[in-house]
């Protein structure tokens, strides 16, 4: 008999274990009901245009799979928005078992299963269950020294917040770079939400002053505002090229493409700075190895190496290479050391560790902490176990006593990644 997907979920979510759960996907794979509705509710770049969702705290009558469906699909195409979206939410809410409503049909339109379930599992079980967002994402330049070579791009390498910008049906819509909405950048959306782009898809970083305040607006905690944010665009594809998972159309005429449409930016939407030199002349070396020190001195993240020729895709590329002038390591935090002195009571260090470009590192970090963020972690210091932190340091250093392990020179914390443990943003 064919399990309801209410009941399923229910049963995903009665499970802890990651094999568990896998087994229980793996025997109702076939269930067409259910891929369907997880499918809508996992694809990122499936939206329903709204915010608040009813619990439903009545048994109605039961709902048909098919009622949702033409109601998700008006909600997708926009057909149905505002009051009307709400009312039309509301009857299906009305008409529905509790158990279809809360355990099944809310959860979809709130983009989340709540049952420990990703896309990556049901892809896991089956291979291209559930789409996958994907960007372009760049390699170290320092490990493909061969390939800065030729005519390419160098970019100052911001220190923002990645974002894919999708204009759909007069709307845009923004995206970590793992999917991941990103709705606390109203004044952004307004600025691409015009009709010269309409089904264009921009690449690029939200940038502010205040970095930290930044990632909090990003994490919509409560009253996180950036005034100053803006994007910072550095590519752009159709969006017929994105869902194809990328362009062969060169960098050259993608720039060219991207600074025909900057006329029509405003002030929230800038167009990044790229200089076309040929790193095979003594000229762009030359340039290159100015702009590598700029980099460093003003503090840049780095720069980023981009070949004239090549396209984009959206994974890991040698279409984009990133040089850094200081090092940068993604850890996880395995312990909290209490503060001595004025920080006694607070937060005195992370202890982390893990492996970055091959490296195993194990080392405490206490710097780059404000006294707010030491009374905040140390208040809730069992969660923060297993989150990964970004370090900055000025070399990676070997240690003495084990060759296998690393440290860093003068180590400072710089942020939290991701939503969830293990996750980057």
């Amino acid at each position: 008999m064919i399990m309801k997907p209410w009941n399923i979920i229910q049963e995903l979510e009665a499970n802890s274990s990651t094999l568990a759960k896998q087994d229980i996907i793996k025997a109702n794979i076939d269930n067409d009901e259910l891929i369907v509705g997880a499918t809508k509710c996992l694809d990122p770049m499936v939206t329903f245009g709204v915010k608040q969702v009813p619990v439903s705290d009545t048994d109605g009558s039961g709902l048909d799979a098919s009622a949702f469906e033409v109601l998700a699909d008006a909600l997708i195409n926009r057909e149905l928005t505002g009051h009307a979206a709400r009312d039309a939410i509301q009857a299906l809410c009305d008409k529905a078992t509790n158990e279809q409503w809360n355990d099944w049909y809310r959860r979809i339109l709130i983009k989340d299963l709540r049952c420990g379930t990703g896309a990556k599992l049901f892809n896991k079980v089956k291979k291209d269950t559930i789409p996958l967002f994907g960007c372009m994402l760049a390699h170290d330049g320092a490990k493909h020294p061969k390939k800065i070579a030729g005519e390419c791009y160098i970019e100052y390498k911001y220190d923002g917040v990645r974002v894919i910008a999708i204009v759909t049906n007069g709307d845009a819509t923004l995206y970590s770079r793992n999917g991941k909405l990103l709705e606390n950048f109203p004044h952004i959306n307004e600025a691409l939400s015009k009709p010269e782009f309409e089904g264009l898809v921009f690449d690029g970083e939200v940038m502010s002053e205040d970095f930290q305040t930044l990632m909090r607006q990003v994490h919509r905690k409560e009253g996180a505002q950036t005034e100053d944010s803006y994007l910072a665009v550095f590519d752009m594809l159709t969006l017929e090229e994105f869902n194809a998972k990328g362009t062969r159309m060169s960098a050259v005429d993608r720039r060219d493409r991207l600074e025909s449409l900057s006329g029509s930016f405003n002030y929230r939407i800038q167009l990044v700075d790229a200089t076309l030199v040929n790193l095979d002349l003594d000229e762009g070396q030359a340039k290159f190895k100015a702009m590598n020190k700029l980099a460093l001195d003003e503090g840049y993240e780095g720069l980023m190496i981009k070949p004239a020729h090549l396209g984009y895709d959206c994974k890991r590329s040698h279409a984009w290479l990133k040089i850094k002038p200081f090092i940068e390591v993604t850890l996880t935090v395995v312990g909290v050391e209490e503060g001595t002195g004025k920080n006694a009571g607070m937060l005195g260090a992370f202890i982390v560790e893990g492996n970055d470009d091959g490296k195993n590192f194990h080392l405490n970090v206490g710097s780059g902490l404000t006294d707010d963020m030491r009374k905040d972690v140390w208040a809730v210091k069992d969660s923060v176990i297993g989150q990964l932190v970004e370090i900055r340091a000025d070399a990676a250093t070997q240690s003495q006593d084990a060759d296998d392990v690393w440290s860093l020179r003068f180590p400072r914390f710089k942020t939290f990644r991701g939503f969830e443990v293990g996750e980057k943003l």
